[in-house]
């Protein structure tokens, strides 16, 4: 079995694969090419996020910078909005669901290393995939780590570092990122706008 079959497998692999660097590398490129562009060239950056992401929905947004690991590994649905300073670590495959919002400098890590030294030397890592369902609000500067799924239409303070699930339908926030309450018809903002 490959180091890339392993990382698809949650196994640990060889992140030194000389065939897992070419894959870094030419989404690294693509990334880097999009990062450089002005805010102007909307057409060209579109462009290049569909080639960077596995998937990259209509109307959706990205800001740059966008930092990626593989980028081939991402899917981003539709009508969804990614600020400035995304680091998306997706070793293990990121999915963010439609309609997200998702603040500044989202962190979100899918490798694991070994705790112990001399293992962690080897250079070994392992992957577990995060999934952040659709409509979900996602706070600047969040960390999100591996295999943490975020349910849908769920709200995520602002500087929280997810350690683990978080269900659908709820606010949760803090570090580590714990729910405070369920979302209410008392959250609606419809009379204000009367």
């Amino acid at each position: 079995m490959g180091e890339l079959e392993k990382m698809d497998a949650g196994q640990w692999y060889d992140a030194g694969d000389p065939e897992l660097e070419r894959l870094r590398t030419e989404g690294n490129a693509i990334a880097w090419e999009f990062n450089q562009l002005s805010p102007a060239e909307l057409e060209r950056g579109r462009e290049l996020l569909a080639k960077l992401f596995g998937t990259f929905g209509d109307g959706a947004v990205v800001l740059a910078p966008v930092y990626v690991d593989y980028g081939s590994r991402i899917a981003i649905g539709e009508g969804t909005f990614v600020n400035h300073g995304a680091y998306l670590m997706d070793g293990g495959g990121i999915t963010i669901g439609k309609r997200c919002q998702i603040g500044p400098n989202l962190g979100a890590y899918t490798a694991q290393h070994p705790l112990n030294a001399e293992e962690r030397a080897t250079g070994l890592e392992k992957a577990s995939p995060i999934v952040i369902e659709d409509d979900v609000w996602i706070g600047g500067d969040v960390t999100v780590m591996p295999g943490v799924t975020i349910g849908a239409g769920s709200v995520i303070g602002a500087g929280s570092v997810v350690t683990r699930s978080v269900p659908a339908g709820v606010i949760a926030y803090g570090t580590p990122c714990r729910v405070a309450r369920k979302l209410t018809d008392a959250d609606r903002i419809s009379d204000e706008l009367v």
